[in-house]
Formats: structure tokens, sequence, C-alpha cells
């Protein structure tokens, strides 16, 4: 039989497999009369893997009849400052921007986070009304709403609307930009409210269902499955997400994510888009983390975190190898605040971080998620590895929102002539990179991202004077003329690189 053609037909595999006497039921009478005339024995006949029964999916009308009263549109209408006429270069308030530069251009962004092009007069800037729209859920029959921090950003009026029809103006009690969730308060009394749930029983695979208002179509309703739990993603390092395949559009933001017993799990707040709509990746704030935020606002009208003030790493096959670890699991600490919790605690650049309070840390994402749901001042127990064995410390944790001199000093480090993001290599990076020194690039922009260098290079030297702190480079940098040479070690290559710095 030809081989295209069985795989081409399940049928016809069954059938070619029976006449080879392979399969059970339909071939043992065949198999026994061979046996029996002194045929050569036959393999044994395997039995077949029991059938699983398909799990039926909820019946998502009688959730969506149950708890979509509770969910609600929000309108929120603003002001936001813009450039006159496309005018970058006059005078304003603005960021002065480099001529004809184009939104679109990937140093846009750069010239207005730093502040513009130096030298040059500020745009002229007026101001424009916004409207934006997005979703919530009732959490109490006397007015408190959830929604994303997003969704009320810069608001300046805020309206909800129920299923019924019934608008009221919002009042915005607080919003935490860190986790992405905001409460808000209107005039009401008896209404409906939502069942809530626990996302640490969520399975993967399980079906959940969003109700929202996707591109401002109200209370629409999408369906799917968990497909993952605790993601972390870039800049959003206090959240655990759940990934789904839950359909979410804009104005879905704020919206409430059901579990099959239809209570929420979470607030959908994220979707991963190269075209700016659904592309089959979605996330959503779990409900407790939303909650424990919620609690903070409508007590002292924010929210605070903790902090451990590390910066740490994935820990991949390789360190795990490389530290005796056995399974690539835990945070790599990459730098140390100094004068922080954790360097007043005796963490250091190179532990790995495995437990905090006995929660495993298996990402280096799940650490920033633990402790920023601790409170400022609160003790930790930090289990690390060091050295070929476990380790325990106790920090006394701060408070996020102070800035941190690491932070610091990378970004004074970023916003500098050359444009880059610098740190000290550790000693098992260094003897990975076969290399005696050096600093690692973790960041690359303006001249440093033009003259073609990368994240992930080795700085080795600049001008000839091996690279040996951030302080040096930054020195070095400062006496130097309109342009630098840097030697870069990238995989196995060193090459000299120029940089115009003039």
């Amino acid at each position: 039989m030809n081989t295209q053609s069985i795989l081409q037909s399940p049928k016809r595999l069954v059938i070619a497999l029976a006449a080879a006497g392979v399969l059970g039921a339909a071939a043992g009478g065949a198999y026994t009369s061979a046996h029996a005339v002194g045929s050569a024995p036959q393999p044994p006949v395997v039995a077949a893997a029991p059938m699983v029964a398909p799990i039926a999916a909820p019946d998502f009308s009688v959730i969506t009849a149950q708890q979509g009263p509770a969910v609600v549109n929000i309108s929120v209408s603003g002001m936001t400052k813009t450039a006159l006429d496309g005018d970058d270069s006059g005078g304003g308030n603005g960021p002065a921007m480099p001529p004809g530069m184009s939104p679109n251009d990937p140093f846009y962004q750069f010239f207005r986070q730093f502040g513009g092009v130096p030298g040059q007069r500020q745009a002229p800037q007026r101001a424009v009304p916004t409207r934006a729209e997005g979703s919530g859920f009732i959490l109490s029959p006397d007015g408190i709403i959830l929604t994303n921090a997003h969704v009320v950003d810069g608001a300046k009026e805020v309206t909800v609307k129920l299923t019924d029809r019934r608008e009221y103006r919002a009042k915005v009690l607080g919003a935490d930009p860190k986790t992405d969730v905001a409460v808000l308060k209107i005039d009401a009394k008896n209404l409906p409210t939502v069942k809530l749930g626990n996302p640490k029983d969520l399975k993967v695979g399980e079906w959940v269902l969003a109700i929202g208002s996707p591109f401002g179509f109200e209370n629409s309703v999408t369906a799917g499955v968990v497909s993952a739990k605790g993601r972390s993603l870039p800049d959003d390092g206090f959240t655990p997400f759940i990934q789904t395949d839950v359909p979410i559009n804009p104005g879905n933001s704020g919206g409430p994510l059901f579990n099959a017993r239809g209570e929420v799990v979470g607030i959908n707040s994220q979707i991963y888009s190269r075209s700016g709509g659904y592309q089959g990746v979605s996330f959503s704030i779990p409900i407790d983390i939303a909650m424990h935020v919620k609690d903070q606002i409508v007590a002292t009208g924010h929210a605070s975190h903790a902090k451990l003030g590390v910066a740490v790493q994935q820990v991949n096959q390789a360190f795990a190898d490389s530290f005796k670890l056995d399974k690539p699991e835990g945070a790599l600490v990459s730098n140390v605040e100094k004068g922080g919790p954790a360097d007043k605690a005796g963490l250091k650049s190179g532990d790995v971080i495995l437990k905090v309070d006995g929660q495993p840390i298996t990402t280096s994402g799940d650490l920033p998620a633990i402790i920023g749901q601790m409170a400022p001042g609160e003790k930790a127990k930090i289990e690390v590895w060091r050295d070929g064995s476990a380790k325990e410390l106790t920090a006394q944790l701060g408070n996020a929102s102070d800035k941190t001199q690491v932070a610091k000093a990378d970004e004074t480090v970023a916003k500098g002539k050359l444009g880059l993001a610098l740190r000290p290599l550790q000693p098992q990076e260094q003897k990975e990179a076969g290399v005696a020194g050096g600093l690692l690039i973790e960041d690359a922009r303006g001249p440093a991202a033009n003259a073609g260098i990368q994240q992930g290079d080795v700085l080795l030297s600049i001008n000839g004077t091996p690279a040996k702190s951030v302080d040096q480079v930054r020195e070095t940098v400062a006496k130097a003329g309109k342009s630098v040479a840097l030697l870069i070690q990238r995989g196995d290559e060193k090459i000299f690189v120029p940089v115009n710095i003039g």
C-alpha cells in the first residue's frame, strides 16, 4: 500500500494494520489459527487505549444571564497635548524632536523619553479632547467597580453604563499602574454584583468566559480556555498573568474573566498583538491580586508594594549546571541595590533565589510578583543557593515607590552620550565568554545602536582602555572627542566599533 495514501486515510490505515495482525480484536482470530498450524509466533496483542469522553463546554448562556448584568461599559473623556501642525522644532511645552521624524520611527520614543534633541526649542503644544472606552464589573451593591488603571488614565470625566441602559457619573477612588488596577465608585444602591472565584484553582485547559465592550460593542461575550498561569510580561513584574485564548480586543480592558462556574477569576488587561487586535493570546490579572489592591485603594486612596532591591534574570540550563542546581529554576541575582533591603540582608550577585517565605521561585518573574504583593516594612525569609548549598536570609522589604540606586545607574548610562546600559559580568559569565573582565551591554540606544552595538554584546575596552566599571566608562566618554572606539565581543568574535558621539 502506498504510504502517502495511508497517511491521508485513517480508515485505510486501520485496515492495513489489521491485515498485518497487529490489532487486537479483529486480528486475534487470525493469530490463533495461524499459531495452531505451526506458523511463526506472532507479536503479542496490545490492548487499545481507552477512549476519553469529550468534556462538554459549560452553558455560557446561563453564566451570561446571571453575571452579565454586573458588567458595565466605561466611557472616559479627557485632554491630551499634541504638537501644533506637526511642528517638532518650535517653542512650547513638548520635547523638541528631530525635524521630520515620524512617530513610527524607532527612535521617536527615545527622544521623547529623554527630553528631545539637546539645544532645540520645544515644540508648541495644544490640548485636544480625547475619548476612550473600556469595561468593568460591580463588586458591591453600593457601586464599587473594578477596572484597569490604563482605562481611566488621565480621565477628566468617567461615565458608567449598566446593561439596563442606566448611566452614572463615576469617581475614580484610586489607580495602581504597577498592577493596572483601578477602583471606581458610582452613587447607586441595590446594584447587581459578580461572584468571585479563586484563580489558584484554575487549571490550564479549563474553560473561561469574558464579557466586555470590544470596540464599543457593549456586553459582548467571548470564550476560550486557560493557556497558562503565572505569566510574566515586560514592565509588568508585579503581576503573574493568566494567559488565555479568549478573544479580547480594545474595549474589553477592565472586564471580568469568568470560570465555568460563573465566578470572576481575573480582569482582562492585555493582548499580544502585531496588528492591534486579537491574535490568540490574551492576559488577565488574577482577581486575588486585584482585590488586594482594591482593599488598599478603598482604605487609603492608593496601593503600596514592597521591594527587595535586586535585579534578577532567568536561570537557564547552563547556569543550573554551573551552579550545581538540580534543575533550571529560581531567580539569578545579577545586581543588588547598594544600601537596599537585599544588600542589608546579605544577598549578593550570583545568588539564586529559590524561595520567599516558603513560596517556590520557579522563574525569575515569580520573584517580583510575590514581593510586590507584600507590604513595605514586612520581613521576608529568602532562601538562596550560594556556593553549592542553600542558605536562608531575612530581609526587611522596602517600598517599590522609592527609586533604586541600581535603576539610577542604568538610566544615567542609557541617557549618556553612548546610549548604553551596562553592568559588570558575573564570574561565570566571564568564564563562558572567555574574558577576564568587561561589561555586559543590557541595552543599546541612540549613537551606540546606530553604530551596530547590540544587547548582549560585551564591552571590553573604550579607546584602548579596558572597561572595568560603569563609572570608568562614563568618565572616559566625558573626556572623549566626537567619536570613540569600542572593542566588543559578540559570540566568539572581537571587533572594534567606532561610535560618533559628537
